[in-house]
């Protein structure tokens, strides 16, 4: 989920936290909407027509910026989303990507993210919700070949054994890798495996809740995962 928010070009620099265990970042496993992919005025656009389909409250659009500063499952219940009806939700909404997956485009920052990152010699994995067919298509062959490893079809809060999945593919301890996405969820679930966790400021959650979940670090800017990623290398 992402609300459509655009990457400010004044924005402060990152706000991290300190990294207790000081090993080295070898892998970076993002998220992907609203981390990598400005789906949010997508979504926003066929969230009424979810919400008649599978009989949860619509969210008015002066309640989109109260809902940015609460937790993912406190948006699930505000909404009145039955825990059994997610998977049939996220099903349906991959479908439906898949069919608009020309509406959706990268944050503008995304593409030197991704270089930049490859370019340091660390190792980038791919956990999201969405499918893979759906994310190679909205990254487009030449940024998704960077994406060392997919690990697709998370449920909504099913994060963690993929998280799981990913370090035991790619041969990387749990201490040495870093989890970013733009959610409350995606910090709870990194901390469940015991990575480090990075918040983006440009995708759904708002910085008050995403602070409130305690990540490692706090981005501001693509360029803000460059500098981290660099910094814990050695």
């Amino acid at each position: 989920m992402a609300t459509g928010m655009h990457m400010a070009e004044a924005m402060p620099s990152a706000v991290h936290a300190p990294v207790a265990d000081g090993l080295p970042i070898r892998l970076v496993i993002f998220d992907f909407d609203g981390t990598l992919s400005d789906s949010g005025d997508w979504f926003l656009s066929v969230i009424d027509d979810l919400a008649r389909r599978f009989r949860f409250r619509t969210v008015a659009q002066d309640e989109v910026e109260m809902l940015r500063h609460r937790s993912s499952r406190e948006v699930i219940d505000y909404l009145g989303i039955a825990r059994w009806k997610l998977p049939l939700i996220a099903r349906h909404l991959r479908k439906r990507v898949g069919r608009n997956a020309h509406q959706i485009e990268l944050f503008p920052g995304t593409p030197d993210l991704l270089e930049r990152l490859a370019a340091t010699g660390v190792r980038i994995a791919l956990v999201t919700s969405n499918s893979e067919a759906n994310a190679r298509k909205i990254l487009g062959p030449q940024h998704a070949a960077r994406i060392d490893f997919y690990a697709c079809g998370a449920s909504l809060f099913g994060k963690v054994p993929k998280f799981r999945r990913v370090l035991k593919r790619m041969g990387v301890p749990a201490g040495e890798a870093l989890a970013i996405g733009d959610e409350t969820r995606d910090v709870d679930a990194a901390r469940e495996v015991g990575m480090r966790s990075g918040s983006v400021l440009w995708g759904y959650a708002s910085e008050a809740a995403l602070a409130g979940a305690g990540p490692d670090a706090l981005f501001r800017a693509p360029q803000d995962i460059v500098d981290y990623v660099a910094a814990h290398r050695r």
